[in-house]
Protein backbone atom coordinates (compact mmCIF):
# COMPACT_ATOMS: atom_id res chain seq x y z
CA UNK A 1 0.00 0.00 0.00
CA UNK A 2 1.29 3.28 -0.91
CA UNK A 3 2.17 5.90 2.08
CA UNK A 4 0.34 8.91 1.99
CA UNK A 5 0.23 12.18 4.60
CA UNK A 6 -2.87 11.02 6.58
CA UNK A 7 -1.85 7.01 6.87
CA UNK A 8 1.80 8.22 7.71
CA UNK A 9 0.32 11.19 10.58
CA UNK A 10 -2.41 8.47 12.02
CA UNK A 11 0.24 5.84 12.65
CA UNK A 12 2.39 8.64 14.36
CA UNK A 13 -1.04 9.52 15.95
CA UNK A 14 -1.04 6.28 17.37
CA UNK A 15 1.73 5.78 18.49
CA UNK A 16 1.83 9.11 19.98
CA UNK A 17 -1.55 8.70 22.28
CA UNK A 18 -0.17 5.97 23.42
CA UNK A 19 2.36 7.60 24.92
CA UNK A 20 1.61 10.92 26.53
CA UNK A 21 -1.45 11.60 28.84
CA UNK A 22 -4.94 12.00 26.86
CA UNK A 23 -5.83 15.32 27.29
CA UNK A 24 -2.31 16.51 26.15
CA UNK A 25 -2.90 14.69 23.06
CA UNK A 26 -5.96 16.20 22.68
CA UNK A 27 -5.09 19.82 22.90
CA UNK A 28 -1.26 19.30 21.22
CA UNK A 29 -2.29 16.73 18.39
CA UNK A 30 -5.65 16.68 17.65
CA UNK A 31 -5.43 19.83 16.03
CA UNK A 32 -2.53 18.97 13.60
CA UNK A 33 -3.32 18.34 9.85
CA UNK A 34 -0.87 16.20 7.44
CA UNK A 35 -0.53 18.29 4.46
CA UNK A 36 2.00 16.56 1.95
CA UNK A 37 4.55 13.50 1.99
CA UNK A 38 7.20 13.81 -0.22
CA UNK A 39 9.85 10.96 0.34
CA UNK A 40 10.87 11.04 3.73
CA UNK A 41 9.34 14.26 4.32
CA UNK A 42 5.97 14.48 6.07
CA UNK A 43 4.59 18.21 6.06
CA UNK A 44 2.24 19.00 9.05
CA UNK A 45 0.00 22.05 9.04
CA UNK A 46 -0.19 23.64 12.96
CA UNK A 47 -2.77 26.28 13.76
CA UNK A 48 -0.06 29.67 14.97
CA UNK A 49 3.93 29.58 15.61
CA UNK A 50 3.30 29.08 19.79
CA UNK A 51 1.89 25.85 18.85
CA UNK A 52 4.86 24.63 16.95
CA UNK A 53 7.28 26.08 19.25
CA UNK A 54 5.61 24.43 21.94
CA UNK A 55 5.70 21.04 20.43
CA UNK A 56 9.46 21.55 18.99
CA UNK A 57 10.23 22.19 23.27
CA UNK A 58 8.04 19.59 24.95
CA UNK A 59 7.50 16.73 22.09
CA UNK A 60 10.62 16.80 20.13
CA UNK A 61 11.88 13.41 20.71
CA UNK A 62 8.32 12.06 20.78
CA UNK A 63 7.46 13.01 17.37
CA UNK A 64 11.15 12.09 16.17
CA UNK A 65 10.70 8.45 17.46
CA UNK A 66 6.96 8.16 15.60
CA UNK A 67 8.69 9.27 12.53
CA UNK A 68 11.71 7.43 12.28
CA UNK A 69 9.18 3.97 13.19
CA UNK A 70 7.01 5.10 9.99
CA UNK A 71 9.72 6.76 7.47
CA UNK A 72 12.89 5.44 8.94
CA UNK A 73 16.18 6.97 9.95
CA UNK A 74 16.10 9.94 7.30
CA UNK A 75 12.54 11.02 7.89
CA UNK A 76 12.28 14.91 7.92
CA UNK A 77 9.18 16.65 9.39
CA UNK A 78 8.20 20.70 7.57
CA UNK A 79 6.18 22.88 10.54
CA UNK A 80 3.26 24.56 7.74
CA UNK A 81 2.63 27.17 9.82
CA UNK A 82 -0.68 29.48 9.92
CA UNK A 83 0.33 32.70 10.90
CA UNK A 84 -1.25 35.50 13.02
CA UNK A 85 -4.52 36.73 12.01
CA UNK A 86 -5.16 33.86 9.32
CA UNK A 87 -8.14 32.64 10.79
CA UNK A 88 -9.98 35.52 9.32
CA UNK A 89 -8.62 35.31 5.68
CA UNK A 90 -9.99 32.62 2.94
CA UNK A 91 -6.08 32.24 2.11
CA UNK A 92 -4.66 32.11 5.28
CA UNK A 93 -0.62 33.02 5.52
CA UNK A 94 1.08 29.97 5.95
CA UNK A 95 5.24 29.29 6.33
CA UNK A 96 6.78 26.51 6.54
CA UNK A 97 9.77 25.36 9.16
CA UNK A 98 11.64 22.52 9.22
CA UNK A 99 11.44 20.81 12.81
CA UNK A 100 14.59 21.45 14.45
CA UNK A 101 14.87 17.42 16.16
CA UNK A 102 17.59 15.50 16.44
CA UNK A 103 17.36 11.61 16.36
CA UNK A 104 17.68 10.24 19.31
CA UNK A 105 18.44 6.84 18.48
CA UNK A 106 21.19 7.52 16.75
CA UNK A 107 23.80 10.25 15.57
CA UNK A 108 22.44 10.75 12.38
CA UNK A 109 20.05 13.73 12.46
CA UNK A 110 17.98 16.15 10.56
CA UNK A 111 20.14 18.74 8.15
CA UNK A 112 18.96 21.75 9.86
CA UNK A 113 20.13 25.87 8.80
CA UNK A 114 22.29 27.09 11.19
CA UNK A 115 20.35 30.24 11.77
CA UNK A 116 17.36 27.32 13.07
CA UNK A 117 19.84 25.57 15.12
CA UNK A 118 21.01 29.14 17.27
CA UNK A 119 17.06 29.92 17.72
CA UNK A 120 15.93 29.94 20.88
CA UNK A 121 12.21 28.36 21.44
CA UNK A 122 10.53 30.23 23.60
CA UNK A 123 6.51 31.45 24.41
CA UNK A 124 6.07 34.50 22.46
CA UNK A 125 3.88 35.59 24.36
CA UNK A 126 5.21 36.73 27.71
CA UNK A 127 2.83 37.65 30.47
CA UNK A 128 4.65 39.50 33.04
CA UNK A 129 4.85 37.49 35.94
CA UNK A 130 4.04 34.25 34.23
CA UNK A 131 6.39 32.05 33.25
CA UNK A 132 7.14 30.37 30.53
CA UNK A 133 6.28 26.52 31.03
CA UNK A 134 5.29 27.12 34.75
CA UNK A 135 2.95 29.33 34.84
CA UNK A 136 2.04 31.42 37.96
CA UNK A 137 -1.52 31.35 39.23
CA UNK A 138 -1.75 34.81 40.77
CA UNK A 139 -3.68 33.43 43.26
CA UNK A 140 -3.26 34.66 47.34
CA UNK A 141 -2.92 31.55 49.46
CA UNK A 142 -4.61 34.02 52.55
CA UNK A 143 -7.64 33.63 50.43
CA UNK A 144 -8.78 30.01 51.27
CA UNK A 145 -12.40 28.41 52.36
CA UNK A 146 -11.14 28.22 55.83
CA UNK A 147 -11.48 32.27 56.25
CA UNK A 148 -14.46 32.06 54.17
CA UNK A 149 -17.08 32.34 56.53
CA UNK A 150 -20.34 30.31 55.35
CA UNK A 151 -23.99 31.73 55.99
CA UNK A 152 -27.47 31.45 54.30
CA UNK A 153 -25.76 34.95 52.25
CA UNK A 154 -23.34 32.91 50.79
CA UNK A 155 -23.72 29.42 51.25
CA UNK A 156 -24.72 28.34 47.39
CA UNK A 157 -21.81 29.83 46.02
CA UNK A 158 -19.58 28.33 48.75
CA UNK A 159 -20.92 24.90 48.11
CA UNK A 160 -20.67 25.22 44.35
CA UNK A 161 -16.68 26.69 44.49
CA UNK A 162 -16.27 23.33 46.92
CA UNK A 163 -17.83 20.89 44.34
CA UNK A 164 -15.43 22.26 41.32
CA UNK A 165 -12.79 22.69 43.65
CA UNK A 166 -12.78 18.63 44.64
CA UNK A 167 -13.77 18.33 40.87
CA UNK A 168 -12.60 21.24 38.25
CA UNK A 169 -14.50 20.36 34.98
CA UNK A 170 -16.03 17.54 35.89
CA UNK A 171 -19.23 18.96 37.57
CA UNK A 172 -22.35 20.55 36.03
CA UNK A 173 -21.20 23.90 37.07
CA UNK A 174 -19.36 24.92 34.34
CA UNK A 175 -19.03 27.70 33.67
CA UNK A 176 -19.59 28.71 37.74
CA UNK A 177 -20.55 32.27 38.21
CA UNK A 178 -20.51 34.44 41.28
CA UNK A 179 -22.04 37.12 41.56
CA UNK A 180 -23.08 40.20 44.34
CA UNK A 181 -22.38 43.71 45.67
CA UNK A 182 -19.30 44.90 46.62
CA UNK A 183 -17.23 43.40 49.51
CA UNK A 184 -19.26 40.59 49.37
CA UNK A 185 -16.68 37.81 48.91
CA UNK A 186 -16.42 37.51 45.14
CA UNK A 187 -12.80 37.61 45.03
CA UNK A 188 -12.35 35.83 48.03
CA UNK A 189 -14.48 32.38 47.23
CA UNK A 190 -12.72 32.32 43.59
CA UNK A 191 -9.29 32.36 44.41
CA UNK A 192 -10.64 30.00 47.55
CA UNK A 193 -11.23 27.24 45.05
CA UNK A 194 -8.15 28.19 42.83
CA UNK A 195 -5.77 27.78 46.13
CA UNK A 196 -7.91 23.99 46.80
CA UNK A 197 -7.29 22.88 42.93
CA UNK A 198 -3.64 24.01 43.33
CA UNK A 199 -3.45 21.90 46.40
CA UNK A 200 -5.24 19.11 45.40
CA UNK A 201 -3.99 18.58 42.00
CA UNK A 202 -0.91 20.36 41.92
CA UNK A 203 -0.18 19.03 37.74
CA UNK A 204 -3.16 21.56 36.79
CA UNK A 205 -2.56 24.63 35.51
CA UNK A 206 -4.61 27.81 37.37
CA UNK A 207 -4.36 31.06 36.64
CA UNK A 208 -6.59 34.14 37.95
CA UNK A 209 -6.47 37.24 36.46
CA UNK A 210 -9.25 40.09 36.06
CA UNK A 211 -11.09 41.02 33.07
CA UNK A 212 -9.02 43.98 32.35
CA UNK A 213 -5.81 42.61 32.36
CA UNK A 214 -6.84 40.31 30.27
CA UNK A 215 -7.81 43.37 28.03
CA UNK A 216 -5.29 44.91 28.24
CA UNK A 217 -3.21 41.72 27.24
CA UNK A 218 -5.64 41.28 24.58
CA UNK A 219 -4.81 44.93 23.02
CA UNK A 220 -1.35 44.46 23.39
CA UNK A 221 -1.76 41.45 21.32
CA UNK A 222 -3.55 42.79 18.48
CA UNK A 223 -0.75 45.52 18.37
CA UNK A 224 1.74 42.50 18.26
CA UNK A 225 -0.01 40.50 15.83
CA UNK A 226 -0.02 37.89 17.97
CA UNK A 227 -3.78 37.24 18.56
CA UNK A 228 -3.04 33.75 17.85
CA UNK A 229 -0.46 33.06 20.05
CA UNK A 230 -2.88 34.80 23.25
CA UNK A 231 -5.78 32.69 22.30
CA UNK A 232 -3.48 29.28 22.45
CA UNK A 233 -2.26 30.32 25.63
CA UNK A 234 -5.27 30.60 27.03
CA UNK A 235 -6.32 27.40 25.96
CA UNK A 236 -3.41 25.51 27.81
CA UNK A 237 -5.19 26.50 31.00
CA UNK A 238 -7.34 24.08 33.07
CA UNK A 239 -8.58 26.27 35.18
CA UNK A 240 -9.37 29.70 33.99
CA UNK A 241 -10.46 32.23 37.04
CA UNK A 242 -11.54 35.39 35.41
CA UNK A 243 -12.25 38.44 37.97
CA UNK A 244 -14.92 41.46 37.27
CA UNK A 245 -16.27 39.71 34.05
CA UNK A 246 -18.79 42.80 33.76
CA UNK A 247 -15.74 44.55 32.61
CA UNK A 248 -16.08 42.96 29.19
CA UNK A 249 -18.87 44.90 28.65
CA UNK A 250 -18.83 46.85 25.34
CA UNK A 251 -15.09 46.00 24.41
CA UNK A 252 -16.91 43.87 21.71
CA UNK A 253 -12.79 42.73 20.35
CA UNK A 254 -12.37 40.92 23.90
CA UNK A 255 -15.36 39.43 24.26
CA UNK A 256 -15.02 37.91 20.28
CA UNK A 257 -11.41 36.30 22.02
CA UNK A 258 -13.63 35.48 25.00
CA UNK A 259 -15.80 33.70 23.36
CA UNK A 260 -13.19 31.25 21.62
CA UNK A 261 -11.09 30.57 24.51
CA UNK A 262 -14.42 29.62 26.48
CA UNK A 263 -15.40 27.27 23.62
CA UNK A 264 -12.46 25.64 23.69
CA UNK A 265 -12.00 25.21 27.55
CA UNK A 266 -15.65 24.34 28.05
CA UNK A 267 -15.76 21.32 25.26
CA UNK A 268 -12.05 20.28 26.52
CA UNK A 269 -13.50 19.24 29.86
CA UNK A 270 -11.82 22.74 31.43
CA UNK A 271 -13.28 24.97 34.43
CA UNK A 272 -14.25 27.88 34.34
CA UNK A 273 -14.99 30.44 36.85
CA UNK A 274 -16.42 33.98 36.92
CA UNK A 275 -17.33 36.73 38.82
CA UNK A 276 -19.77 39.70 38.38
CA UNK A 277 -21.25 42.06 40.22
CA UNK A 278 -24.45 41.79 38.31
CA UNK A 279 -26.74 38.64 37.13
CA UNK A 280 -26.23 37.76 33.53
CA UNK A 281 -29.52 38.92 32.63
CA UNK A 282 -28.44 42.23 34.26
CA UNK A 283 -25.00 42.80 32.51
CA UNK A 284 -25.08 45.52 29.52
CA UNK A 285 -23.41 45.62 26.19
CA UNK A 286 -22.38 41.70 26.35
CA UNK A 287 -22.79 40.07 23.50
CA UNK A 288 -25.95 37.64 23.85
CA UNK A 289 -24.13 34.63 22.42
CA UNK A 290 -21.40 34.52 25.74
CA UNK A 291 -24.17 35.48 28.23
CA UNK A 292 -25.71 32.36 26.91
CA UNK A 293 -22.85 30.48 27.72
CA UNK A 294 -22.20 32.10 30.97
CA UNK A 295 -25.75 30.95 31.61
CA UNK A 296 -24.79 27.07 31.06
CA UNK A 297 -23.31 26.43 34.17
CA UNK A 298 -24.65 28.24 37.39
CA UNK A 299 -24.98 31.46 38.69
CA UNK A 300 -24.65 31.47 42.34
CA UNK A 301 -25.15 34.92 44.10
CA UNK A 302 -23.51 36.25 47.07
CA UNK A 303 -25.75 38.76 49.34
CA UNK A 304 -24.79 40.91 52.11
CA UNK A 305 -24.42 38.57 55.52
CA UNK A 306 -27.16 38.68 57.89
CA UNK A 307 -26.62 39.16 61.67
CA UNK A 308 -24.94 35.85 62.62
CA UNK A 309 -22.38 35.59 59.70
CA UNK A 310 -20.95 38.89 60.42
CA UNK A 311 -20.46 38.11 64.24
CA UNK A 312 -18.89 34.79 62.82
CA UNK A 313 -16.97 36.80 60.52
CA UNK A 314 -15.90 39.66 62.72
CA UNK A 315 -14.78 36.61 65.28
CA UNK A 316 -12.39 34.92 62.90
CA UNK A 317 -10.73 37.94 61.71
CA UNK A 318 -10.03 38.56 65.59
CA UNK A 319 -8.66 35.10 66.32
CA UNK A 320 -7.14 34.81 62.74
CA UNK A 321 -5.36 38.24 64.07
CA UNK A 322 -4.91 37.08 67.82
CA UNK A 323 -6.83 40.18 69.26
CA UNK A 324 -9.24 39.45 71.86
CA UNK A 325 -12.30 41.91 72.32
CA UNK A 326 -15.48 41.67 74.19
CA UNK A 327 -18.33 40.29 72.62
CA UNK A 328 -20.43 43.30 73.08
CA UNK A 329 -18.07 45.71 70.85
CA UNK A 330 -18.46 42.86 68.54
CA UNK A 331 -21.73 42.72 68.40
CA UNK A 332 -22.27 46.16 68.25
CA UNK A 333 -20.12 46.13 64.99
CA UNK A 334 -22.30 43.64 63.35
CA UNK A 335 -25.31 45.33 64.09
CA UNK A 336 -24.47 48.64 62.93
CA UNK A 337 -22.51 47.74 59.97
CA UNK A 338 -24.70 45.91 57.67
CA UNK A 339 -23.43 46.11 53.82
CA UNK A 340 -20.70 43.77 53.01
CA UNK A 341 -17.81 42.10 55.00
CA UNK A 342 -15.26 44.53 53.25
CA UNK A 343 -16.54 47.30 55.77
CA UNK A 344 -16.93 45.20 58.75
CA UNK A 345 -13.33 44.12 58.82
CA UNK A 346 -12.51 48.09 57.93
CA UNK A 347 -14.35 48.77 61.12
CA UNK A 348 -12.30 45.92 63.29
CA UNK A 349 -9.07 47.70 61.69
CA UNK A 350 -9.75 51.19 62.28
CA UNK A 351 -10.47 49.63 66.20
CA UNK A 352 -6.93 47.52 66.24
CA UNK A 353 -5.44 50.66 64.77
CA UNK A 354 -6.87 53.11 67.26
CA UNK A 355 -6.36 51.25 70.18
CA UNK A 356 -2.70 50.23 69.84
CA UNK A 357 -1.94 53.66 68.28
CA UNK A 358 -3.26 55.56 71.84
CA UNK A 359 -2.87 52.60 74.18
CA UNK A 360 -6.41 52.80 74.73
CA UNK A 361 -8.66 49.33 75.51
CA UNK A 362 -11.54 48.76 73.54
CA UNK A 363 -14.39 50.54 74.77
CA UNK A 364 -18.26 51.01 72.99
CA UNK A 365 -17.78 54.37 73.20
CA UNK A 366 -14.28 54.37 70.71
CA UNK A 367 -16.06 51.76 68.62
CA UNK A 368 -19.47 53.82 68.49
CA UNK A 369 -17.40 56.93 67.24
CA UNK A 370 -15.70 54.52 64.80
CA UNK A 371 -18.85 53.05 63.60
CA UNK A 372 -20.70 56.52 63.21
CA UNK A 373 -17.87 57.41 60.96
CA UNK A 374 -18.22 54.16 58.55
CA UNK A 375 -22.00 54.60 58.68
CA UNK A 376 -21.80 58.27 57.71
CA UNK A 377 -19.05 57.75 55.04
CA UNK A 378 -21.43 54.89 53.76
CA UNK A 379 -24.12 56.03 50.84
CA UNK A 380 -27.50 55.70 52.08
CA UNK A 381 -29.53 52.68 50.33
CA UNK A 382 -32.85 53.55 49.47
CA UNK A 383 -35.91 51.43 49.18
CA UNK A 384 -37.69 51.30 45.50
CA UNK A 385 -41.11 52.03 47.29
CA UNK A 386 -39.01 55.13 48.72
CA UNK A 387 -37.58 56.18 45.41
CA UNK A 388 -41.15 56.28 43.66
CA UNK A 389 -42.90 57.50 46.21
CA UNK A 390 -40.23 60.74 46.03
CA UNK A 391 -40.57 60.55 42.22
CA UNK A 392 -44.57 60.52 41.97
CA UNK A 393 -44.90 63.05 45.19
CA UNK A 394 -42.25 65.39 42.75
CA UNK A 395 -44.89 65.10 39.84
CA UNK A 396 -47.77 65.22 41.98
CA UNK A 397 -48.86 61.69 40.56
CA UNK A 398 -50.15 58.79 42.81
CA UNK A 399 -48.05 55.89 43.06
CA UNK A 400 -50.59 53.85 40.87
CA UNK A 401 -51.01 56.16 38.00
CA UNK A 402 -46.75 55.89 38.31
CA UNK A 403 -46.80 52.31 37.69
CA UNK A 404 -50.06 52.24 35.34
CA UNK A 405 -50.06 51.19 31.52
CA UNK A 406 -50.70 55.24 30.27
CA UNK A 407 -48.27 56.33 27.74
CA UNK A 408 -48.64 60.44 28.56
CA UNK A 409 -45.66 61.66 28.22
CA UNK A 410 -45.35 63.17 31.98
CA UNK A 411 -45.87 59.88 33.20
CA UNK A 412 -43.25 57.83 31.04
CA UNK A 413 -40.89 60.31 32.04
CA UNK A 414 -41.56 60.03 35.67
CA UNK A 415 -41.80 56.48 35.35
CA UNK A 416 -38.40 56.49 33.74
CA UNK A 417 -36.90 58.54 36.53
CA UNK A 418 -38.08 56.07 39.03
CA UNK A 419 -36.41 53.13 37.44
CA UNK A 420 -33.38 55.20 36.84
CA UNK A 421 -33.08 56.31 40.69
CA UNK A 422 -33.68 52.76 41.73
CA UNK A 423 -30.68 51.54 39.19
CA UNK A 424 -28.45 53.92 40.72
CA UNK A 425 -29.52 53.60 44.09
CA UNK A 426 -30.36 50.38 45.47
CA UNK A 427 -28.93 46.96 44.76
CA UNK A 428 -31.72 45.45 43.22
CA UNK A 429 -31.59 43.71 39.55
CA UNK A 430 -33.23 44.94 36.54
CA UNK A 431 -35.57 42.41 36.38
CA UNK A 432 -36.94 43.27 40.29
CA UNK A 433 -36.73 46.66 39.62
CA UNK A 434 -39.21 46.47 36.40
CA UNK A 435 -41.56 44.22 38.88
CA UNK A 436 -41.79 46.36 41.62
CA UNK A 437 -42.47 49.50 39.25
CA UNK A 438 -45.18 48.74 37.23
CA UNK A 439 -44.68 44.96 36.04
CA UNK A 440 -42.06 45.45 33.61
CA UNK A 441 -39.31 43.71 31.91
CA UNK A 442 -35.96 44.21 32.89
CA UNK A 443 -35.05 45.57 28.75
CA UNK A 444 -37.96 48.32 29.83
CA UNK A 445 -35.72 49.01 32.68
CA UNK A 446 -32.82 49.40 30.69
CA UNK A 447 -34.53 51.44 28.26
CA UNK A 448 -35.30 53.59 30.46
CA UNK A 449 -31.92 54.31 32.31
CA UNK A 450 -29.93 55.12 28.76
CA UNK A 451 -32.63 57.32 27.85
CA UNK A 452 -32.77 59.74 31.20
CA UNK A 453 -28.87 59.34 30.50
CA UNK A 454 -29.10 60.58 27.15
CA UNK A 455 -32.68 63.59 28.08
CA UNK A 456 -30.05 64.78 31.20
CA UNK A 457 -27.60 65.34 28.24
CA UNK A 458 -29.93 67.08 26.08
CA UNK A 459 -32.73 68.60 28.08
CA UNK A 460 -32.12 71.66 30.61
CA UNK A 461 -35.58 71.07 32.03
CA UNK A 462 -34.99 67.26 32.30
CA UNK A 463 -31.35 67.79 33.66
CA UNK A 464 -33.15 70.02 36.61
CA UNK A 465 -35.70 66.87 37.36
CA UNK A 466 -32.54 64.79 37.68
CA UNK A 467 -31.24 67.06 40.34
CA UNK A 468 -34.00 67.93 42.42
CA UNK A 469 -35.04 64.31 42.64
CA UNK A 470 -31.05 63.38 43.96
CA UNK A 471 -31.37 65.81 46.85
CA UNK A 472 -34.68 64.96 48.02
CA UNK A 473 -33.39 61.26 47.90
CA UNK A 474 -30.11 62.01 49.41
CA UNK A 475 -30.90 64.63 51.99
Amino acid sequence: MTNTASSVWGECLSFIEDNIKPQAYKTWFEPIKPVKLSGEVLTIQVPSKFFYEWLEEHYIKLLRVALVKQLGDDAKLIYDVRMENAYSSNNPHTVKIPSANRNPLSHQGVTVPIELNKRELKNPFIIPGIQKVKIESQLNPNYNFDSFIEGDSNRLARSAGMAVANKPGGTSFNPLLIYGGVGLGKTHISHAIGVQIKDKYPDKTVLYISSEKFTQQYIDSVKGNTRNDFIHFYQMIDVLIIDDVQFLSGKTGTQDVFFHIFNHLHQNGKQVILTSDKAPVDMQDIEQRLLSRFKWGLSAELQAPDYETRVSILENKLYRDGVEMPDEIVEYIAKHIKSNVRELEGVLISMIAQASFNRKEFTLSLTKQIVDKFVKNTKREVSIDYIQKIVSNYFELDVNTLQSKTRKRHIVQARQLAMYFAKRMTKASLASIGSQIGNRDHATVLHACKTVDNLTETDKQFRKYVDDITKKLTF
